[in-house]
């Protein structure tokens, strides 16, 4: 016998039931949630299009929910069992999922497809829960439709608030992007079983417990083996995708870092100690002075007692700066606390940069560029900004006319400003996007470039504050270089014909044509 949702005798067997079936919803939504934001940051982390990775995801599963929902009508005469089923197959489906898509990316070059068929899968899934849901909700008791909608539907968005704070705040920095899935699938399919073995248990047949007692211990078997593989699984996978052996590799907050080294064929007895900030190549140890000394010694033709450095973790173009003995402080602003630490631990990283980090002149805060300088009250005499390059939406901010007019404010009485700008040559249209947008900060610009073998042809701006562009030279008491000297820096301001300047307009905030130059021109790079 049923009652409908106004009827005020309702039995504690009734209560615990129906909290049963809405804290499965809660737990199940929360699950649900991560797998999504699960494979966002895989995308954001592989492939650097944030925005994009998103779009696939949410638009792919948003879409397979619609279609879940539907395929779950023939299913509801049997909820209970075809719901444990449902939860079994997401959650080996969805712990697995970040594994298999690494895999996909290193070995079989398919992500995308990948992507795209484990997003329209997981979604179909979870679009199936909530009507088989529904249906062992009134089951246990009948409500007015309205009632159990709203009843439903609170849980679930309260779930997906857990799973939204606890995949950033949790997951990720307790377990990591691989075994933090497997976690969450496991859960998945407990909060699935629980549910239906005590509430529902007196619906399922015998053949059905024993469907579900096997498939339980199938997933148990294989997200247990998952979890122990992991970490082997991980390095396998991960050097899949270098040339050189992976001496250190680690996942902070913000991005994956990647130290390789290789000893050098014949005839280049040099070790090459190469550094990757999500897959991108920073600089190799081979060829790097000729890139530092190219960034920093025409800016320091000038005042040059208080330095900026903004990126530059690494603590190289520091070490440049530093061989000048006038110079009181450097300020370097990087965001990643784990370069920063490895700049200083590794030892032959730290060899490399000389331990510039450590120089009692310098200081270094780990924080956003662009929102320090909102609030810095600090002038500089050179600002040296050596940041990643803007290929990904949290980067393309930094070089925008709103980031180097925040520059400008913080810049003193004859400052120079020298922006590392991508190459000329592979993608032009970025480089010249970079220049037209320190043009636009008020800056008078003197775009160069030079050849860097392991990036090729590579470019830089120079600028100050005003109408007259800053010389293009070497300081007066500049240190013996390797590379840069007179001649090669007056022949860096010249362009080929081929390359010559391009009148492409300046990025902004809201809209960041680099970023959109930026893919178009380094794919297949």
């Amino acid at each position: 016998m049923t009652t409908v949702d106004d009827t005020p005798a309702v039995g504690p067997r009734w209560r615990w039931a129906r909290a049963s079936v809405l804290l499965a919803v809660f737990v199940c939504a929360a699950c649900g949630l991560v797998y999504e934001l699960a494979l966002v940051a895989l995308g954001s982390y592989l492939i650097g299009d944030t925005v994009g990775q998103a779009s696939i995801v949410l638009g792919v599963m948003v879409f397979a929910m619609g279609v879940g929902a539907l395929v779950a009508k023939p299913l509801q005469p049997r909820a209970a069992a075809a719901f444990a089923v449902i939860e079994l197959t997401l959650a080996l489906l969805g712990g697995l999922s970040v594994l298999g898509l690494y895999a996909a990316f290193a070995w079989l070059d398919l992500y995308g497809p990948a992507l795209v068929g484990t997003a329209f899968v997981l979604g179909l899934l979870i679009g199936a829960e909530i009507p088989l849901l529904m249906v062992m909700l009134q089951r246990i008791r009948e409500q007015a439709a309205g009632s159990a909608v709203a009843d439903l539907f609170a849980a679930d968005y309260v779930g997906a608030l857990l799973g939204g704070l606890a995949f950033p705040f949790l997951l990720i920095p307790v377990f990591g992007q691989l075994k933090g899935a497997l976690v969450v699938g496991a859960v998945n399919a407990v909060a699935g079983l629980a549910l239906v073995c005590t509430v529902f248990r007196a619906e399922l047949s015998r053949r059905a417990r024993l469907v579900l007692g096997v498939g339980s211990v199938v997933v148990a078997l294989c997200l247990g083996y998952a979890w122990v593989t992991a970490a082997d699984f991980e390095v396998t996978s991960r050097q899949q995708l270098y040339r050189d052996p992976v001496v250190h590799a680690e996942r902070s907050r913000y991005q994956e870092i990647v130290l390789t080294r290789s000893v050098r064929e014949i005839g280049h007895p040099d070790t090459d100690l190469r550094l990757f900030l999500n897959g991108d190549l920073q600089f190799s140890s081979i060829d790097e002075y000729r890139y530092h000394e190219a960034l920093v010694h025409p800016a320091m033709r000038g005042p040059r007692g208080e330095v900026l450095v903004l990126g530059a973790g690494d603590g190289l173009a520091v070490r440049e700066i530093l061989r000048y003995p006038d110079v009181r402080r450097v300020t370097v602003v990087d965001l990643d606390p784990a370069v920063v630490a490895l700049a200083r631990s590794e030892p032959q990283l730290r060899a490399l940069n000389g331990g510039s980090l450590d120089d009692p002149r310098v200081r270094v805060l780990n924080t956003d560029a662009f929102g320090w300088l909102r609030t810095a009250g600090e002038r500089f005499d050179v600002v040296v900004a050596d940041l990643p390059d803007p290929d990904e939406t949290a980067t393309a901010k930094l070089y925008t006319v709103e980031f180097y007019a925040l520059i400008r404010s913080v810049l003193a009485e004859g400052a120079r400003l020298v922006v590392q700008s991508g190459s000329p040559y592979f993608a032009p249209r970025s480089y010249w996007s970079i220049e037209a947008s320190v043009r636009e900060a008020g800056f008078a610009t003197v775009p160069y470039h030079v050849d860097v073998p392991s990036f090729g042809d590579w470019g830089f701006v120079l600028a100050a504050p005003g109408g007259t562009p800053p010389p293009l030279e070497l300081p007066a008491d500049a240190p013996r270089l390797r590379f840069l000297d007179p001649a090669v820096l007056r022949s860096a301001a010249a362009f080929p014909a081929d390359r010559g300047r391009l009148d492409v307009p300046a990025s902004t905030l809201l809209r960041p044509r680099v970023l959109d130059y930026a893919r178009s021109e380094w794919r297949g790079y």
